[in-house]
């Protein structure tokens, strides 16, 4: 069975209920003039459609009526006023920044590229509104998107992994592949930009070079070398032999296919030019925006030379613009910001507004030229729609270029031209030094209509204890978020996050179990096998609605704990399935009965096969334990305290015949010695529990194991248990001694724990199972191995397995459920949202990045078992269904505890050996426990209103009192804050007369005495 994929489970908190929108900046617009319709994707990964309710025809007047006359009365304006622009839907489709969208097949696909390294198709007609579904995947981000035409039914992807691939949109993949860098010797090739149009594909990015490919053969047709920085944006013709390139290095270039060369160069932006947009055939007249937000139209309809045209100034953004589109009367704008402005369009056809130098009719320029007449196009509306300009203001225009003569750059750098004119007329110097030319003004100050956007999350910290987090939203709002009970519990108005963050945070340590992100505007929650159950919290900590009876100091894993909620419809489905499973599996069971004859015996017993030095686990001739020797030495193990020699010693010679009963170790504290057993996870094997001990009393030496072959229920035996002191690392062997400690902590998991017989030395052999043919020959039996499904299906194959186990032995009792999820004395119940949404990802090894599987809500989940049946994780499974969690290694802290000033007896060996080690969650009171009983002599009969050890000891490290509650992870981080051995003083604090306890000044007198006696032997030696 081939192992899956890596694979991890997310789950995005909601954000607070508001109208649909971006949370994020928007960086991709896409219009559907048939349908009215707007796409925008940004870079919160959602892809949005806004119902525009206008009418996209360009310039809809009554100069295009012809039969209209100048004579007829105007025509009421109220009609053609534009509606609002309404919600109409949005769909998560990615998981990081939307970079660019498109739309193909006649406006019914909306196929995407985004930072998640994949391409997506999403059908925004589709009646059973399916979520986009990936059809095509890079190895690193996907910048940019090209269609050839709207009708096309394929569309070519680039982006930051050097490549260019063309994906097909009916399901047939990848159709070609085109590797950027392979033609240069250079590694670079990133593509940031893409057009196609025709036989050609040209393609542009960091490095400044617009290459020309053939869509078909994926050869490269040419390149053009010329500008200095980061191509953004490409525009091709119609006929494909011109392209348009924007750049970073401020400038727009028109190149010749044909000639293979740049034509003309404009210079009219001062920033970087980020987007183009132009629907014209030959482009001549195209929309262009850059970085600092202004927004140009230029028009070279009708002129011989392009520095003749007109550039106009359509409005200026607060923010860079990342994409420019036009269509109708109307120019669509998208930044930074979660809104996307429509502004009116300028009509280039308008008169000028000149000064009078300019109005002068013996003065000719370009300014009063004769502007040739040509077919209405796109982004040249006779009249533009809500506005009373019939002219263009000259401070509107910009400079097209620097060999452009109109307007000038500078009227005190610009050399007079020289015109024919007669003498009464002004110099031409006076004419460009006018007064009336000054900085340019965009043509609208505010846009006609703003769709506005939803406030997202951009900054996060988290907290201490690791189950909140603060965050910060575009509009500067602070909010405190609980990630257990997926809700926000506080908000802090408009602070600064490191302001709050100091208020609320707590001195704790917790292990790390989840990342957490903030890119999509929204707080999402990663999950990895390997590290999300390593979390842990005492159960007294918690604020629960409902009181639980808890253990005495348990603890609850948070991972296992918010997975057992997210996903408990799923869990109640399984459910249900498998009390039908099981109900038809007791009918067939009933009706096999009844065709069996009568007096057939139920089983029949084989006699007992003993082999000298072996004996039965068991009584019971049934018992599937697993047999064990009694002639050897078995390793004493331990079942309860966490702390633990950390200096080796020599084990004890086990000289007597007698081995007593083994005790499994709790499930709240688990093995010692790095492992837990519960019921989550158990021993794998006897030599995974050789070192795991502590000392014992050697009149009556215990040997812990765990029950092997029987599940046991988390908490059950609770009552008994106990603790014993102190273990040792995996590579240190035990050392036997006395424990008082051991002996009033003592406790067994009851009916669990497998008898075992202390004298008897024979076993029985295992035998194998010989079979008959048909035929009469004979043939020993394997058991086949059973295929399980590495998924969260192979869950639920184990237990249907079992169910098939319990039908073959016939015992005649129904088969009993076997799905056992945790309980709430366990985890107890919390209700999240039923819109989380949960995303289920898997690594992808071939592209370098994770793709997701699954996608659905904490609502939705129940409906969607089948689907999670097969992309869900085996782990996830055993959590759910079983209540097991995978394997993971114990992280121990070691450190020294001495008597303060010598004031207490000391809890060293004999060797002088006060070094242990314990889980990272022992709390500060377990350990003054452990001093407690090596200092104090055991009372006979036990006083119930006596004082705890926390009650009159007192733990300190580094001058500071440590709190009793505090763990050693936390007492490492904030109190100890450096390396090696944590160092630990126990004193008393005279609430309880303690035996052997010294006064200060005897104390003082005893160690003023060593210090003579060590002084006198180094004088000696």
């Amino acid at each position: 069975m081939a192992r899956k994929a890596r694979q991890r489970i997310s789950y995005v908190l909601p954000l607070a209920n508001s109208p649909g929108g971006h949370r994020l900046g928007v960086n991709g617009l896409a219009v559907d003039s048939d349908n009215s319709l707007l796409y925008s994707g940004g870079r919160d990964g959602v892809i949005c459609a806004w119902d525009l309710a206008i009418n996209l025809e360009h310039g809809a007047s009554s100069q295009d009526n012809p039969f209209a006359s100048p004579e007829d009365p105007p025509l009421d304006a109220s009609p053609n006023v534009p509606k609002s622009t309404t919600f109409r839907r949005q769909v998560q489709a990615h998981t990081h920044w939307v970079n660019d969208i498109v739309l193909a097949q006649s406006n019914s696909a909306l196929i995407s590229a985004s930072s998640d390294i994949t391409v997506k198709l999403w059908r925004p007609h589709a009646e059973d509104s399916i979520s986009p579904e990936t059809i095509g995947l890079h190895k690193d981000y996907v910048k940019c998107l090209a269609t050839p035409s709207a009708h096309s039914d394929w569309v070519a992807s680039g982006g930051l992994d050097h490549k260019i691939s063309l994906w097909d949109l009916n399901g047939g993949g990848e159709r070609l592949h085109i590797n950027v860098g392979d033609d240069e010797s250079s590694a670079k090739g990133s593509v940031y930009t893409l057009s196609v149009r025709g036989s050609i594909l040209a393609s542009g990015g960091p490095e400044s070079i617009v290459r020309v490919w053939d869509p078909k053969s994926g050869k490269r047709i040419t390149k053009f070398v010329g500008h200095t920085d980061n191509i953004r944006d490409i525009l091709i013709n119609q006929d494909g032999d011109m392209i348009m390139t924007a750049s970073s290095d401020q400038t727009i270039k028109i190149w010749s296919v044909t000639a293979g060369r740049c034509m003309h160069t404009l210079t009219m932006h001062n920033e970087s030019v980020w987007s183009l947009y132009s629907d014209h055939p030959q482009l001549s007249v195209f929309l262009s925006s850059d970085r600092s937000g202004l927004v140009a139209k230029t028009d070279v309809r009708g002129t011989t030379e392009m520095d003749d045209g007109l550039c106009l100034a359509v409005c200026q953004e607060h923010e860079g613009v990342n994409k420019v589109v036009g269509a109708g009367d109307y120019v669509w704008t998208a930044t930074s910001s979660s809104s996307i402005n429509r502004w009116n369009d300028v009509d280039t056809e308008l008169e000028m507004q000149l000064p009078e130098s300019y109005k002068h009719p013996r003065v000719f320029s370009i300014a009063s030229r004769p502007r040739v007449t040509s077919p209405q196009y796109p982004l040249s509306p006779s009249h533009p729609n809500g506005t009373s300009r019939k002219s263009i203001p000259l401070n509107c225009v910009l400079r097209l270029s620097n060999t452009a003569r109109f307007p000038p750059s500078s009227p005190r750098d610009v050399e007079p031209i020289q015109f024919n004119v007669p003498a009464n007329a002004r110099k031409p110097s006076e004419v460009i030094n006018d007064a009336d030319i000054g900085v340019v003004v965009p043509f609208h100050n505010l846009p006609e209509e703003s769709i506005e956007g939803q406030n997202g999350l951009i900054k996060h910290v988290m907290l201490n204890d690791r189950k909140r987090v603060l965050t910060l939203d575009t509009a500067g709002d602070v909010i405190m978020w609980d990630l257990l009970k997926c809700i926000a519990v506080q908000s802090f108005g408009k602070r600064h996050l490191e302001d709050v963050a100091p208020e609320v945070n707590t001195m704790e340590t917790v292990a790390n179990w989840c990342a957490v992100d903030t890119r999509t505007g929204r707080l999402e929650c990663v999950l990895e096998e390997n590290y999300c159950f390593d979390a842990e919290m005492y159960a007294d900590e918690l604020e629960l609605e409902e009181s639980i009876d808890f253990r005495e100091d348990q603890r609850i894993n948070l991972g296992k704990w918010v997975l057992r909620y997210l996903f408990s419809n799923l869990i109640d489905e399984e459910i249900k399935r498998d009390e039908s499973y099981r109900k038809a599996l007791n009918e067939h069971r009933a009706q096999q009965d009844r065709l069996q004859r009568g007096n057939a015996p139920p089983s029949i017993q084989l006699p007992a096969s003993d082999i000298s030095g072996w004996q039965s686990q068991s009584n019971d001739l049934a018992s599937n334990a697993t047999p064990r020797a009694t002639n050897g030495f078995y390793p004493m193990l331990t079942p309860g305290l966490s702390i633990g020699v950390a200096t080796p010693a020599v084990p004890r010679t086990n000289t007597g015949t007698h081995m007593d009963s083994h005790l499994p170790p709790t499930a709240e504290e688990g093995s010692d010695l790095e492992k837990r057993t519960t019921v989550q996870s158990q021993p794998r094997s006897s030599s995974e529990r050789v070192n795991d001990y502590f000392t014992t009393d050697p009149n009556n030496q215990i040997v812990a194991t765990a029950t092997e072959g029987v599940p046991v229920s988390p908490g059950e035996g609770q009552e008994d248990r106990h603790l014993q002191s102190p273990d040792v690392d995996k590579e240190d062997k035990a050392k036997e001694g006395s424990s008082l400690f051991g002996k009033k902590f003592r406790m067994s998991f009851g009916s669990k724990k497998l008898a075992r017989s202390p004298s008897v030395d024979k076993k029985p052999v295992i035998i194998d199972e010989i079979a008959e043919d048909s035929d009469g020959s004979k043939s020993s039996v394997k058991k086949e191995e059973q295929i399980i499904d590495d998924s969260f299906y192979g869950t639920i194959q184990k237990i249907r397995n079992r169910y098939d186990q319990h039908m073959q032995e016939d015992n005649g009792q129904p088969v009993a459920i076997g799905i056992q999820p945790s309980l709430p004395n366990e985890t107890p119940v919390l209700k999240p949202p039923a819109i989380t949404t949960i995303i289920i990802q898997e690594d992808r090894p071939d592209s370098g990045g994770v793709a997701d599987i699954f996608r659905g809500t904490v609502a939705s989940l129940g409906q969607e078992a089948d689907v999670l049946e097969k992309v869900a994780p085996m782990w996830l499974g055993d959590l759910l269904l079983s209540n097991q969690i995978p394997f993971r290694e114990t992280v121990k802290v070691s450190f020294v505890l001495l008597p303060f000033q010598d004031l207490l007896p000391s809890i060293a060996s004999a060797d002088g050996n006060s070094r242990l080690n314990a889980n990272r969650m022992l709390r500060a009171k377990k350990i003054l426990a452990y001093v407690a009983e090596r200092i104090e002599a055991r009372p006979e009969t036990p006083d119930p209103n006596a004082l705890k050890p926390e009650d009159y000891l007192e733990l300190h490290c580094q001058s500071q009192l440590v709190p009793s509650t505090m763990t050693l992870a936390t007492l490492r981080a904030h109190v100890w804050k450096t390396g090696g051995d944590v160092i630990l003083y126990y004193k008393s604090n005279g609430r309880k007369e303690i035996l052997g306890a010294k006064s200060p000044e005897k104390a003082t007198e005893e160690s003023g005495s060593r210090t003579s006696v060590e002084t006198r032997s180094t004088d000696a030696t």
